[in-house]
C-alpha cells in the first residue's frame, strides 16, 4: 500500500486518545488481577505475567467481539481493517501479541499506525 493513500475508512484516532485507552485497559487488567489473584504479591513475576495475560485476553476478546477494547470503547475508538471491515480473530490475536511486545506499537508510520496495525492491515479510528 502506498504511503500517499490514506489507510482509513474514517477519521484516524489521535495518539493521545490511543495512549489513554491502553492505560485504561492496563489499569483494568491490574484491577482484575488484584481481585482474582489475591495470594500473588503485586509486582512479582507471577503478578506481572497475570496482568499481561489478562490485558491480552481482554483486548483480544473485546476487539474481536465489539471492535474495540474496554478503554478504546470508553474513548469512542474502534479497530477496523483499512477497508472498514471487522478484523478476524486471528488478526486480532496477532495485533494484540505485537502490541504486548510494545516496540511494534510505538514504531509508527505517517498515519500514526504502529507496526502491529500494519502487520494485520488495521487502523484505529474514531467511532461514529
Amino acid at each position: 500500500m502506498s504511503e500517499a493513500v490514506r489507510p482509513a475508512p474514517g477519521e484516524i484516532a489521535g495518539f493521545g486518545r490511543r495512549i489513554i485507552a491502553i492505560v485504561i485497559d492496563w489499569v483494568a487488567a491490574i484491577g482484575v488481577s488484584l481481585l482474582v489473584f489475591r495470594d500473588v504479591a503485586y509486582g512479582s513475576l507471577e503478578s506481572s505475567a497475570a496482568i499481561l495475560a489478562l490485558f491480552a485476553l481482554e483486548v483480544i476478546v473485546l476487539t474481536w467481539l465489539i471492535g474495540a477494547s474496554f478503554g478504546q470503547r470508553l474513548l469512542g475508538l474502534a479497530v477496523v481493517r483499512t477497508d472498514g471491515s471487522r478484523l478476524s480473530l486471528g488478526r486480532v490475536a496477532l495485533r494484540t501479541l505485537l502490541l504486548c511486545l510494545v516496540i511494534p506499537a510505538v514504531v509508527v508510520d505517517s498515519f500514526g499506525r504502529g507496526l502491529h496495525d500494519r502487520a494485520v492491515d488495521s487502523v484505529v479510528i474514531r467511532a461514529r
